[in-house]
Parts: C-alpha cells; structure tokens; sequence
C-alpha cells in the first residue's frame, strides 16, 4: 500500500492517476477526503496534519508514503516555515510508528548562494523526514513546468499581462527546470530504486537556462511579442506586490518564491539522478509547450 499525503495539491493529483494507472493501491491523504478524485483501487482518507490526528490510522499497512505537504502563505500566529516544520514532524513521527519503509518528499534545490526561508523551510523539512524514517528519499526540483505549477503560472502571467517584460537583477541567475511529467515519473519509480534509499537527490530537466531566459522562451513559445527590459536591481519587497497584483497571486506565495531567485540553483550532480532512474527527461521547450496546451484545455489564456 502507497499514500500519497497531499492528495488534492497539483503534484499530488497527478501522481495518485499514474500509481492508479499502474494498478498500484493507494491511499489518499487529504483534510477533506471528499475532494479526492474517485479513481479505482484509490481509497480516500481524512486526517489533519496539523494537529496530527488519525494519522496512524492513515498509515496503516503503508509501505511508501508521499509527503507532498508544502505551507506558504502565513497564519495569524506563525508562518509557514514553522507550521511546515510541525506537520513533518508530526508525520515523521507517524510513519516511524507504523513502520512506514520508506517516506518519498518532493522539495526545493539547494542554492549557490544565501539559502532563502522558503527553500531553507524545504530543506528543513527534508532532514526531518531522512531521520525519521532512515530509508527515506528526497527529491529536489527548482522551477517545475507544468500547468498547475505556482512558479510556471506566475512567469506565464507576467508574459501575458505586462507589455514589456521588465527582468530584475536575479533574471541573470540560472537553474534546470524539469517537466511536470518527469518530477511525477521520478516519483513513481523511487519505491523501485534501491540506491535512492536514505538519498537527496537533484531532478532536473537537460537545459541550464536564466530566468530571463526562461521568460523569453515562454514569449516566444506563446507566440506574442514583448520586448525585455533588464532592471538591474533585484527589488524584492516592491517587486514581488506588483508581480502579485499582475499575475493575482497572494504576495504571501509570490514573495518567498522571488526571494529564492537571488542565486544560482543548480544540480550538484546533473545527472545522478536521471541515471540511477533510467530516465531521459524532456528538454525546456517541450515542456512549456505541453504545459500550456494542458493549461489552455482548462482556461483560455488571453496573450493566445
């Protein structure tokens, strides 16, 4: 049995169809188990990672257990990187308990430079799950491309809604972004990869690319002019409430995630992963064009 905590989140959804599509039994962690989509041989549970309770229950039986559980926007007592830091180890503790083989977490890259709260919170969270459960894996992504991805829609709304693309200081830092696709089949397969075991590995797509770059690729590929304009200045706090105002996202989502551009976030081994997975995964340009086709047969985008 497989559990995949975060059932309803973008990354969760898709995963639990590839287990379910594999015959794969699963069971699907949510506060509200009624917005799991039925799927045969998927088995919704309720549980509330915040408090911690009925999670023993949840985990019962449970050989792999997902954690997909990302907090961002802040609470009136706390923020985000302290809740996320209570549900790991509420969730740790957990699935020690009921003898869980391994735990798999999606999280964030580590950067070159100054670690930022919303990355230092993943890797945070990372630690607390190897050490609870030894044999567990983490997966690290940067930016990942895909329709439901918060960091693909924000640049994909800036294209659409600014008439000059305006590139701050931080648009010359580089990262791999990784298709949407790959981070879900990276997931699947771990439980079947013995040298993950106990292992933080980098995921990432085949093209080292700028943020400005990422930007100008996404215009093109949309097929809409806009000329770019290169700032200097990184202008974090101001910039991130008129990206929030642009793209309609809360500026408490869009805030830590400009914060975590301020460097370089590259693979420590590019291609450590992809071996030890037997995988090939998709460049850049076809993953942004497979990512707005899955976005425009859900909502029209206007730039189209």
């Amino acid at each position: 049995m497989e559990l995949v905590a975060g059932a309803t989140g973008y990354i969760g959804e898709r995963l639990i169809e590839r287990l379910a599509s594999e015959d794969r039994p699963v069971r699907a962690l949510a506060r509200d188990p009624s917005r799991v989509t039925p799927l045969s041989g998927v088995e919704p549970i309720g549980a509330d990672l915040a408090s911690g309770g009925d999670l023993g229950e949840a985990l019962e039986g449970v050989a792999t257990a997902y954690y997909l559980v990302h907090s961002m926007e802040a609470a009136d007592d706390d923020d985000f990187a302290e809740r996320d830091r209570r549900m790991a180890r509420r969730f740790g503790e957990a699935a020690r308990k009921a003898g869980v083989e391994r735990i798999v977490y999606l999280g964030g890259m580590a950067p070159g430079g100054r670690v930022s709260t919303h990355l230092g919170s993943r890797l945070e969270v990372e630690q607390i799950l190897l050490d609870a459960v030894p044999d567990s894996t983490a997966l690290r992504a940067s930016v990942v491309i895909g329709s439901g991805s918060s960091s693909f829609r924000v640049l994909v709304r800036l294209v659409e809604r600014l008439p000059v693309l305006l590139i701050p200081g931080w648009g010359e830092n580089r990262t791999q972004p990784i298709d949407e696709r790959d981070v879900i089949e990276y997931l699947a397969r771990t439980p079947s990869v013995p040298a993950a075991a106990g292992r933080a590995l980098d995921v990432v797509g085949p093209d080292v690319l700028s943020y400005g770059e990422m930007m100008e690729r996404i215009t093109e590929l949309m097929g809409v002019g806009r000329p770019s304009l290169a700032i200097g200045a990184s202008l974090t706090p101001p910039a991130s409430a008129v990206v929030a105002a642009v793209t309609g996202q809360p500026v408490e989502l869009v805030r830590p995630l400009m914060e975590s551009l301020g460097s370089d976030i590259l693979p420590r081994d590019p291609d450590e992963a992809a071996r030890l997975f037997d995988m090939r995964p998709r460049r850049f340009d076809r993953a942004v064009e497979h990512a707005l086709a899955d976005w425009e047969a859900a909502e029209p985008l206007g730039a189209r």
